[in-house]
């Protein structure tokens, strides 16, 4: 039990750092039709990738029911996005600091998905395909569609 808790908190606060990192860079435009372009949608990707890290954290914090199946999502996400700008799908505007401290949260929450070192609710076949689905959904929205 400590140790989930030191590992969730400890994934919290990356995810709290990264997120208010990333909000700091979103650029606010002036004028109402600016808000209407995809410019601006794409810049809130890495923001939604962090905050998918603070929910998966935090639903490991409490040993939510969920917890593997957001963990699961998050890590996919994270993955997909250095995947994707490799393959040359889209070019992601992940900052590379971003994209490292993601890709190695992201690798671990799969392990923790996928192993379950703490008991909780095993993810299904159908629901690790759903959330390798869901993943590849948020990805090519923020960056492609």
């Amino acid at each position: 039990m400590k140790r989930r808790k030191s590992i969730s908190i400890l994934l919290l606060t990356i995810g709290l750092v990264l997120s208010v990192a990333f909000l700091l860079k979103i650029d606010f435009p002036q004028g109402f039709e600016a808000y209407f372009k995809r410019e601006y949608y794409n810049q809130f990707g890495p923001l939604a990738i962090s905050v998918e890290l603070l929910v998966a954290s935090y639903y490991l914090l409490i040993a939510h029911e969920k917890t593997n199946f957001a963990l699961a999502l998050f890590g996919f996400t994270a993955l997909l996005d250095p995947i994707f700008n490799l393959v040359g799908l889209f070019d992601s505007i992940m900052p590379l600091y971003g994209t490292i401290v993601l890709s190695i949260c992201g690798l671990f929450s799969i392990w923790l998905a996928f192993a379950n070192p703490f008991e909780l609710k095993r993810l299904s076949r159908i629901l690790a395909l759903f959330s390798l689905v869901l993943g590849i959904v948020v990805e090519l929205f923020f960056n492609y569609f």
